[in-house]
């Protein structure tokens, strides 16, 4: 099957303070990143505050723009094609952002925020508008009577429920959810997810699940990759990675969950996320790892195929 999304070697720096007499400092935030999503699929991805999950999901919509690599949707070249045809591709290509509360403009009722993306697009011009609307709301298990309320009348919950009807609102192939749930309560996150997952069924809708919760992405996620410092470290099916990580920064993200946080295996790790100006040479997870080698620090590891549909970036095999 071919993928949906085809992400190959994504790269993306940002310059840091004031110009000096070589130039600005740079600092790398995704460093040669590639990964792929099948149509229907749910991609997790998973890191630390920090890791560069969010710069992914904003340069593969091209709502950034990356230093270098290739995104591919659908069997076209984002970075080749025009302003026109990659507006008329948006259609197919949406983001439901972390903030419930900063994404939704106050000073607009429900059916205006909605009413907004049909507009973009040309879709369900006139009698057919309305019908479009409720459908949304209910899709999104929100009455239609809401429509004409504003953003504030809400909780936060629901208006992730309204982000989520936007996003639906122009029937997209593909979205990205850059921590949705994260800032919502415990409960309400379990109900947005479910949503989610019954949206999936029902549309066949593929999605970039991004979060920094590893538990969270495997409830909805197919396949799981782990990114720290810019870098994947690892890539499998959900469950696997959940329950048999080969990476020791996957394996100690795991042992790191409250229902784990007694248990005598936990992997502590040392010190803080190095800066991402100063980069550990080799691998970058090295100064931090427990089973580090003095050869980790000499090469970067390329992320590898170690059989079942699983890739990771170590050199080590007698671990985990």
């Amino acid at each position: 099957m071919t993928p949906l999304l085809e992400v190959e070697n994504l790269s993306k720096s940002y310059p840091v303070g004031r110009k000096g007499l070589f130039g600005k400092r740079m600092m790398q935030v995704l460093r040669e990143v590639s990964l792929s999503v099948q149509p229907g699929e749910v991609l997790g991805l998973v890191g630390e505050s920090g890791s560069g999950k969010s710069t992914i999901g904003k340069a593969v919509l091209r709502l950034i723009e990356a230093d270098s690599g290739t995104v591919r949707f659908d069997g076209q070249d984002l970075s080749t094609i025009s302003h026109a045809d990659l507006r008329r591709l948006r259609k197919d290509m949406q983001i439901i952002f972390q903030d419930p509360y900063a994404s939704l403009d106050p000073r607009k009722t429900i059916r205006a925020v909605l009413s907004e993306a049909l507009d973009t697009h040309k879709l369900h011009m006139g009698t057919a508008r309305a019908d479009r609307l409720t459908e949304l709301m209910t899709m999104v298990g929100l009455s239609p009577a809401f429509l004409d309320r504003r953003p504030h009348e809400f909780s936060g919950g629901q208006r992730q429920r309204i982000g989520i009807a936007r996003a639906l609102a122009v029937e997209p192939k593909f979205i990205v959810c850059d921590e949705a749930v994260s800032a919502l309560d415990v409960s309400i996150q379990a109900q947005v997810l479910n949503l989610l997952a019954d949206l999936r069924a029902m549309t066949g809708i593929s999605l970039l699940f991004i979060s920094h919760d590893l538990s969270v992405v495997r409830y909805i996620s197919d396949r799981v990759m782990v990114l720290y410092l810019g870098k994947v470290m690892e890539v499998g099916p959900a469950d696997q990675i959940h329950f048999a990580p080969r990476h020791p920064y996957t394996a100690a993200l795991i042992s790191a969950e409250p229902s784990l946080k007694h248990e005598s295996n936990r992997i502590r790790l040392t010190g803080e996320i190095p800066s991402p100006l100063t980069p550990p040479s080799g691998c970058v997870f090295r100064s931090r790892c427990p089973y580090a080698l003095p050869a980790c620090a000499e090469t970067v590891p390329p992320l590898r195929d170690i059989g079942e549909d699983r890739l990771k970036a170590c050199i080590r095999d007698d671990i985990l």
